[in-house]
């Protein structure tokens, strides 16, 4: 490990343990590796800190509920709080902090940096994962582990690289995963049942999905997941984005979409996932963002969604172009 790594990792504890009141956040309309690395984090510096009040904030997902719970907690009344802010690099997509007063932030991300600057700050987009951060920080600080932790800290891995299959997937990722297993002795193929297992309506839902994207010329694939289809297949808005990497090696694609109307939250979400062309910063454009292959956004303005795609179907083109695919 780099000297700068470890000073990094002492900074991380230190400020950590100067406060006395924590607060974990995440973005809006959380992933297993945003919850799970929330909730691990929290547990962690609850096991080592038992006299320190730290939350876990945020709505909570009714089909991640087997990572573990959130904390309701009118953060208002708190004072001389750290926030910690993890999985997301912009102030306009953290979730349940609008009332909160925090004296610093610590940032853990591995997203590109945006607006959001922690007082302390570790920022690396060469990470799979903030699960992977988390568990790194884990073991090589005087945080605690038990099984639990562990076992929310490996569905996060697994699930932000797609299983190890994406480009964010390193060496140094399979080294974090294996000092994770062999330190916590957790039995973690019954974990991936959580993330895959499915019933057979979403399979049938899968098979309407690969009926029904449009390919343009360009190879862009979009798909507007109707109202209709979702009560046809009987699944829910949030069940689509579970989806967006079931394409991934489909050869006529080279970038997609998934859009699906949040009818609880009022806007319309998209999924992007690519496979050349970088989204993100198509996708900031449009009040999303994310990672250069995968990004996504909301909006409650359908001619948004019709602007993004036809970005999206240009960058295409010009990928076609400059790399002669």
């Amino acid at each position: 490990m780099s000297i700068i790594k470890r000073e990094l990792y002492k900074k991380i504890f230190k400020i950590i343990k100067d406060y006395d009141h924590i607060v974990i956040a995440r973005h809006i309309g959380p992933d297993p590796d945003a919850i799970a690395s929330q909730i691990a984090l929290r547990d962690s510096i609850k096991m080592t800190f038992p006299n320190k009040e730290v939350y876990a904030v945020g709505a909570g997902v009714h089909k991640f509920r087997y990572l573990g719970s959130l904390d309701k907690v009118d953060v208002s009344l708190l004072e001389d709080v750290l926030l910690i802010v993890l999985d997301v690099p912009n102030f306009f997509r953290v979730d349940g902090i609008e009332d909160l007063s925090y004296q610093a932030i610590l940032k853990i991300d591995h997203h590109p940096s945006e607006d959001i600057i922690g007082d302390v700050d570790w920022t690396d987009e060469g990470m799979s994962s903030t699960c992977e951060m988390i568990t790194n920080l884990i073991m090589e600080t005087k945080l605690g582990l038990d099984s639990r932790i562990a076992e929310a800290l490996f569905i996060g891995i697994v699930c932000d690289s797609d299983r190890f299959l994406l480009q964010n997937t390193s060496i140094d990722t399979f080294k974090t995963v294996y000092n994770l297993l062999d330190k916590s002795k957790i039995n973690f193929v019954p974990l991936y049942n959580n993330l895959y297992e499915r019933g057979i309506a979403e399979e049938k839902f899968k098979a309407y999905i690969v009926n029904n994207i449009e390919i343009s010329e360009n190879n862009f694939g979009y798909l507007h997941v109707t109202e209709e289809a979702l009560k046809k297949y009987n699944v829910e808005a949030a069940i689509v984005s579970n989806h967006v990497n079931d394409l991934f090696f489909i050869k006529e694609l080279l970038c997609w979409m998934y859009v699906v109307y949040d009818e609880r939250n009022g806007v319309y979400k998209a999924n992007i996932r690519s496979r050349g062309p970088i989204v993100n910063e198509i996708a900031s454009k449009y009040n999303g963002g994310g990672h250069k292959y995968a990004s996504g956004c909301r909006t409650t303005n359908f001619k948004d969604i019709e602007k993004l795609a036809h970005d999206l179907d240009v960058a295409c083109r010009e990928y076609i172009s400059e790399e002669n695919v």
